[in-house]
């Protein structure tokens, strides 16, 4: 898996994006990933979009709960190594 920031944030009629704050790029197997701050007038959000040969899948996190988003994929991630003696909250 590779991890780069990307700067120079442009369009491709070589405006800069306003709206955009910050971005990440990982690149795993035949999937690349790319993470967005982003800020609107309902505030600031991160986009995250899945490319997989062309076809795209994207989400969107508003930045106050991505404490809470993040915290949750550790504790996935924990799981997944096997790192965790905690059943799963049930809701």
């Amino acid at each position: 898996m590779i991890r780069r920031k990307i700067f120079g944030l442009t369009k491709e009629s070589g405006q800069v994006e306003s709206d955009l704050l910050h971005t990440e790029k990982i690149l795993a197997d035949r999937k690349v990933f790319f993470l967005d701050l982003k800020e609107n007038a309902r505030g600031k959000v991160v986009k995250i979009t899945e490319d997989v040969s062309g076809n795209r899948d994207t989400i969107m996190v508003p930045a106050e709960i991505l404490a809470d988003f993040i915290g949750a994929l550790q504790d996935i991630q924990a799981t997944s190594e096997g790192d965790s003696d905690e059943e799963p909250d049930s809701e």
